[in-house]
């Protein structure tokens, strides 16, 4: 932990755990997540100003069940406990934990009986996200119950002569609209922040963390996309070293339509950066002929990634280090974070995947930032606005947003009805309102009309994928005006030979991921 203003997470495994760092950094202060074996210790001598304990996938009355030192709740800091956090919180300070008779999950509506602490400044009766089979039944006489639902008779508590509260529900999530006035409550009245951590912070602690770690002689190779991680990790990694940069695009054939193009006019062009293309389209396509398994496609990818790069890296000289745009989401989606492994949503070709035989050390400034936060740090390092808001695109590439066999004819379809997409989202004034879009191809053989006459022509269905999120953590389908997406199916179906139906992706993050695949 660093010396500034801080407030401490400790992270019981919950998908969710970043988003509290999210949320607490709104509020310009630094957070971050810590491991339960964190010390009472170590927290003092940090001089943290406040511990959240997270939520979680356990039950806290089970054999083995992650649990954090007692010590934390005698160090005088105020404490938030969220969901299990409150949970484990009651438990260690004599309340009784147990499975609860109906299980909560989604919209709850809250009765605040005390609106004080957490939450002073909330309505008596609000809408909050609850996701929990285990409630607390009793808690002990030093706390007290300041909230409640039809079914949770203890959603929210305060001690009664400490800085302790807990909260079943989670203020973390934009469904619960009254969250972000919780955590401004706890880190600002609670906690006496002063709130001084900026986006500038990120810069100057991150270029000081890339020249202590990689020293004054060797080289550092960036892994370039065209995305605007990636982007964003080669202009923090080449104001931190200068000229020591060398940045590699490997055109994998999975890219997006003139992707090669315009990485190199951007990053060699406009900014002087070395920049190495590699020609690898031949040497993916191989690789990937005959699978379907979307976890085994970016197993293969990953691979053959990593086998280009060490060609590549042995004609650069002093190379001991690969620069990677990996960011929190990548990390959570594949089993990674302080509390140990979580559940693998799906595997990330730049997280977890580089074998010891690559030989480089890895420098990820990146790694605790979300998407919002790594454009705001692109706008402060002077990136064009075109690239800082550009949508997301897989590592993968259009291999996972092809569902079955990847060839080179089926690429192309699916490249002509994303740039149609992007073009109309793009013409419409709709481009930066989504979060991100694209096409899929899904291989549904479908009938249709076309020239008065019975059509088996569309062996293809396309699927557009438009989501509005402000973190990736979660997201929710676009209402989009129809008239848009009227014209890119029009377009699309008569502008694309072999597809002649397109349908529309309604689903949320959760249940649903993002990508597809």
């Amino acid at each position: 932990m660093t010396p500034r203003e801080t407030i401490a997470i400790i992270d019981f495994g919950s998908q969710y755990s970043q988003l509290i760092a999210r949320r607490v950094r709104e509020n310009h202060v630094y957070s971050e997540l810590l491991p339960t074996s964190t010390s009472p210790r170590q927290l003092r001598e940090a001089g943290v100003k406040g511990i959240i304990l997270s939520g979680g996938p356990a039950s806290v009355y089970e054999e083995g069940a992650p649990s954090c030192n007692p010590g934390i709740f005698e160090l005088g800091v105020p404490v938030l406990g969220i969901c299990y956090g409150m949970q484990i919180a009651c438990q260690i300070l004599g309340g009784q934990v147990q499975a609860g008779r109906t299980r909560e999950y989604g919209r709850v509506q809250l009765s605040v009986r005390r609106a004080e602490g957490v939450l002073a400044h909330t309505p008596a009766k609000i809408s909050v996200w609850m996701s929990h089979g285990d409630v607390v039944m009793e808690v002990a006489d030093c706390f007290e119950s300041i909230a409640a639902t039809s079914t949770c008779p203890v959603a929210a508590v305060r001690h009664k002569t400490r800085p302790v509260f807990g909260v079943q529900f989670h203020p973390e999530v934009t469904h619960t609209p009254n969250g972000e006035q919780m955590i401004r409550n706890f880190v600002y009245d609670i906690c006496g922040c002063r709130g001084e951590w900026r986006v500038q912070n990120v810069i100057e602690t991150s270029v000081q963390a890339i020249r202590d770690q990689v020293g004054p002689a060797d080289r550092v190779i960036c892994g370039l996309s065209g995305g605007v991680d990636s982007s964003v990790t080669a202009a923090l990694v080449q104001r931190a070293i200068g000229e020591r940069l060398v940045n590699i695009f490997v055109d994998n054939g999975l890219c997006r339509r003139r992707e090669a193009e315009m990485v190199e006019m951007t990053f060699r062009d406009h900014f002087g950066m070395e920049l190495h293309v590699v020609d690898a389209r031949d040497r993916f396509l191989t690789g990937l002929a005959g699978v379907n398994d979307p976890q085994v496609k970016r197993r293969i990818i990953g691979h053959e990634f990593i086998e280009v790069f060490k060609q590549e890296a042995r004609q650069i000289e002093g190379a001991h280090f690969l620069a990677q745009g990996t960011i929190y989401p990548d990390v959570i989606e594949s089993g990674h974070g302080p509390a140990g492994p979580a559940a693998v949503i799906k595997l990330h070709h730049n997280v977890g995947g580089l074998p010891a035989e690559l030989g480089f050390e890895l420098v990820e400034p990146l790694r605790q930032l979300f998407k919002d936060e790594v454009r705001l740090v692109g706008e402060a390092l002077g990136l064009p606005e075109a690239l800082v808001w550009r949508h997301p695109f897989p590592g993968p590439g259009l291999a996972v947003r092809i569902a079955g066999e990847v060839t080179p004819e089926r690429l192309e379809l699916l490249r002509s009805a994303d740039e149609i997409l992007l073009e109309e989202l793009t013409a419409a004034g709709w481009y930066r309102k989504v979060a991100q879009g694209f096409a899929v191809l899904v291989p549904v053989a479908s009938v249709g009309v076309m020239g008065d006459g019975r059509s088996y022509e569309g062996q293809n269905l396309v699927v557009l994928r438009l989501v509005e999120s402000k973190d990736f953590m979660t997201a929710d389908w676009m209402r989009i005006d129809y008239g848009v997406l009227a014209t890119v199916s029009n377009r699309i179906i008569n502008e694309v030979s072999g597809i002649n139906r397109v349908a529309y992706d309604i689903s949320s993050k959760p249940p649903s991921t993002i990508e597809w695949q």
